[in-house]
This record gives structure tokens, sequence and C-alpha cells, in this order.
């Protein structure tokens, strides 16, 4: 069993801000300055395309939406409020250093996670993420450094779909995207579906327990120092 897992719930972050703080936590974590930590938060509208992602899966520009291209895996996909965003930042360790292991792990906390809501989530062969019958609700792009992880998972709360459709989204064509509001479940809010994900997530990686770091200890995430380049990412399509 590992130790206890740090969880931060960072509210409503602008992506180039989380980006540099996974990197900084990303090396803070090599380096043993942190324990291992689950960053949620939400995002503004924005595209990300994945290190080696296709442009040609955007199929329509929205001028006020920006479009970043970042060091995770699989193709482009879509981020925006009512949309939970998880960010692992973990050091694998053992039998844990296997990258398929830890996707099908964070597609089980998912899927365990809508269980839970009483809402049946399935994986599908071939691809990565979490479905229910033939519309994805959920998101995996992970981006690995020297075993430690960051970047992380996407599932659609009360997301505007509309978004979606101006990408294919993860490269999948035909890809149709739903929400747990398409789905008549807008009774299940943002803060109380975190706490679902964040207590399976403990369960699937077997943390001991869940703490809360201060204020004051996650405003002095500000001193540490990002990676001074882009670590590569293992792929991960989804």
């Amino acid at each position: 069993m590992r130790e206890h897992l740090a969880i931060v719930d960072l509210g409503t972050v602008e992506y180039q801000r989380a980006h540099t703080l996974q990197q900084a936590l990303v090396a803070a974590r090599l380096h043993d300055q942190i324990a291992d930590t689950l960053l949620v938060l939400e995002h503004p509208h924005v595209y990300t395309l994945g290190r080696g992602a296709d442009e040609k899966f955007i199929v329509a520009r929205r001028p006020q939406v920006p479009v970043i291209r970042v060091s995770r895996g699989g193709q482009v996909t879509y981020h925006g409020p009512g949309q939970m965003v998880a960010y692992p930042i973990l050091k694998l360790e053992g039998p844990a250093r296997d990258v398929g292991r830890y996707l099908r792990q964070l597609e089980q906390v998912m899927i365990d996670a809508l269980a839970q809501h009483g809402v049946g989530a399935e994986r599908r062969d071939r691809f990565t993420g979490v479905w229910i019958g033939a519309r994805k609700i959920a998101s995996i792009g992970v981006g690995i450094r020297r075993w430690v992880t960051y970047h992380g998972l996407a599932l659609n709360l009360s997301t505007d779909l509309s978004y979606f459709a101006s990408i294919v989204p993860c490269g999948i064509e035909g890809c149709q995207m739903t929400s747990l509001a398409r789905l008549g479940r807008q009774d299940i809010g943002m803060a109380e579906f975190t706490n679902s994900l964040c207590e399976n997530f403990r369960r699937v990686f077997d943390y001991a327990g869940l703490t809360h770091p201060s204020d004051d200890t996650i405003r002095s995430w500000s001193d540490l120092r990002p990676t001074s380049a882009e670590p590569r990412a293992n792929d991960a399509r989804g």
C-alpha cells in the first residue's frame, strides 16, 4: 500500500498556468520535495494537441478559443467549463512502471466513480478512455518523465458539447461525445463527483488515505522551478 495521496482542488485555472504548475510539481516529485499529488480543476475553453497530434483533426477553428500543443500523448481534445480535469503527479515505482497498467487504472477510477452514481460506463477495445454506450464521456492523455506522471484525464459533467463539433475528438473518426448532463444527470455536481473520483483514485491506486495540503503549502509551490525542458510524453490515445 502506498502512503497518502495529496488532493488539491484548484478551481478554474487557465491551461498554460496549470501546465507550468504541473512541470514544477514533476520536478519537485522527482526530488521528493512533495508527495504524490492529484490536482483537480476546470479550464476555460481551450483545445489541446498532443505532442505528435495532427492538426487536420481540428476541422473548424473557433477564433476565441486558443489551441495549444503540449507534451502529452494522444490527438486533439477540448477542455472547458463543466468538465472535471484531474492531473496526477505520481512517482511510479516497481511493478507500477507499466504505462498500459497506469492507463487502465485511470479508466477504472472513472468507471468506478460513475458507477457510484448509478451510471454504467465501460472501456472500448483499441481505444483509451471511458464510454457510455456509443458515446465517449471521458478522455485520457498522459505524460511521464523519469516515471513521474503528469497530464491526465477529463470527464464531461455539464460540458457544452458543441465545442467538440469543431474537432475530431482524440482523432477517432465518428467519435461522439456525451456528458452526465446529456444523460439527464444534472443532479451530480462538480464537487460531489470530484469527491467520488478522489476516493476511487485512492482505492484503485492503493493509497492509505487522502490528505489536503494547507493554503500555505500550495502558495509555496510558486517557489518551485519548472523543468527546464519539455519532457517527452509516453503516448496515450484517448
